[in-house]
């Protein structure tokens, strides 16, 4: 996985300096060009019985500039050189799906949906079509993520369990962290009951080490493909994804990776029910990658 051309969903708000920070944070590693695209309505196809009002038309756009002035003074952009566009869609998320595929970006990043909790990522409509037909990796950042001040991308963890959608992540993922040169981390997530009696312990213990060995197994791949030294692997758990997160460390330039879900259509995001639940419990931004074309 190498990104070259970073597409930014931009609202002039909080959600929208969470993904200038993020795309400019991955462009500074390398050679990564960036567009920043503001998305406004469109009128209805066909036309309805009432006419679009050309003031209001022309409304929108001024509007759009403004907004896209204010991208271009943000100083998670200084240095670089983004281009700017304004598209309209009657879905924003739709909009910047087809954007991506007009323009060659092979990533999208939009903010958090507003009224979240500090540090949380919250859907709303625009990260919902994305998560549900995008043809290109998605990332979607925390909200106040920009106020956190990241240096540097610090390491790519993949969620990962022994399925062939999570083989392509790990290897995708392993490919993205040799060309930022970074660390990898594998991590598997085990959910239990609040209460496990005894019994059930046992058992999750026997599903532990086999996970465990199935993660040890995991990391010998992009050792070897991707040569990176730094790969490392754990087990964590909980009685829902916010706790079983919360049992390890997350760096202040984390980026989480997760596949699709093995049922959604090929080549295109389309998010599980356990990507879902990690993406709304991760504490850093989270890049969901399409379901590959063979499984």
């Amino acid at each position: 996985m190498k990104i070259t051309h970073i597409l930014v969903g931009y609202q002039a708000d909080q959600r929208g300096d969470d993904a200038l920070v993020l795309a400019g944070l991955l462009a500074r590693t390398g050679d990564i060009r960036v567009t920043i695209a503001h998305v406004i309505p469109s009128p209805p196809q066909p036309p309805g019985p009432t006419k679009v009002d050309p003031e209001w038309r022309a409304y929108l756009l001024e509007q759009a500039e403004i907004t896209l002035r204010a991208a271009a003074a943000h100083p998670a952009l200084r240095g670089l050189h983004p281009a700017y566009t304004t598209v309209a869609h009657r879905g924003s998320g739709r909009g910047l799906d087809q954007l991506a595929g007009k323009i060659e970006a092979d990533l999208i990043v939009i903010g958090s949906a507003p009224g979240g909790e500090r540090g949380k990522i919250v859907i709303g409509s625009a990260a919902d079509q994305l998560l549900h037909r995008s043809h290109v990796p998605v990332a979607v950042v925390p909200a106040c993520y920009a106020d956190q001040h990241p240096t540097a991308l610090d390491r790519i963890t993949v969620a990962y369990r022994k399925e062939p959608v999570s083989d392509a992540a790990a290897k995708l993922a392993a490919s993205a962290a040799a060309s930022f040169v970074v660390p990898l981390r594998l991590l598997t997530v085990m959910l239990h009951g609040p209460r496990p009696s005894q019994t059930e312990d046992r058992l999750m213990g026997r599903i532990r080490v086999q996970l465990e060995k199935d993660l040890a197994a995991a990391t010998r791949g992009p050792r070897r493909r991707a040569a990176l030294a730094d790969v490392t692997a754990e087990v964590i758990e909980g009685h829902d994804a916010a706790e079983a997160l919360a049992q390890t460390t997350w760096l202040p330039g984390e980026l989480l990776i997760c596949g699709s879900s093995p049922t959604g259509p090929i080549r295109r995001v389309f998010i599980g029910d356990m990507s879902l639940k990690i993406l709304r419990a991760a504490p850093c931004p989270v890049l969901i990658l399409p379901r590959p074309p063979k499984q």
